[in-house]
């Protein structure tokens, strides 16, 4: 198995680890922040909006189970591309949404995915930018696997997660793990 990786980012990193560690075929998922200007940034820095970091995650996954293009569908359709700078609540540069594609193929890949989820949301227009390639940082300790601990008692993610984990079963149930 070859595995490959894809760097997203879709508001808060908590919310978006939890619904790609529910993806089959994703091996792993690190959350941290791409796409700014301070070297090895802080939680706190980041969320100031002063670095013009994204608070992102890295996916690896098995091309074999799922796909690069799926991979960038369950983003798209896990949280609103069509919000600039924002998801719900979380407002700032820091929550945009955003794919930081490794290579040429990723960026096309990229610029596809775009074009269906416009394509399927007639009326809406994917503000999703494309970014990069940039520096990954990975974020600290306490925020890996974030919902999987801390996050059953934090009540901003209590709110926000559950109906992300929904949207994914509903409309990826063939992309969740049992």
């Amino acid at each position: 198995m070859t595995e490959q990786t894809a760097i997203v980012a879709g508001g808060c990193f908590w919310c978006t680890e939890a619904v790609f560690r529910d993806v089959i075929g994703v091996t792993a998922v690190e959350s941290g922040y791409i796409g700014g200007t301070v070297p090895d940034p802080t939680y706190r820095q980041v969320c100031s909006g002063s670095t013009g970091h994204a608070e992102a995650i890295m996916v690896t996954f098995d091309p074999e189970v799922i796909t690069l293009p799926e991979i960038f569908d369950v983003f798209l359709g896990t949280h609103d591309p069509s919000q600039l700078n924002r998801q719900g609540n979380d407002i700032g540069t820091q929550y945009r949404s955003a794919i930081f594609p490794l290579d040429d193929d990723q960026r096309a890949e990229a610029e596809a995915a775009i074009a269906r989820w416009n394509a399927d949301h007639p009326g809406e227009s994917a503000v999703t930018t494309i970014e990069g390639p940039d520096t990954w940082y990975p974020a600290e300790d306490y925020h890996q696997e974030y919902w999987d601990g801390e996050g059953q008692r934090n009540p901003y993610c209590l709110a926000v997660i559950p109906p992300k984990l929904l949207k994914l079963r509903k409309s990826f149930q063939d992309k969740v793990k049992s």
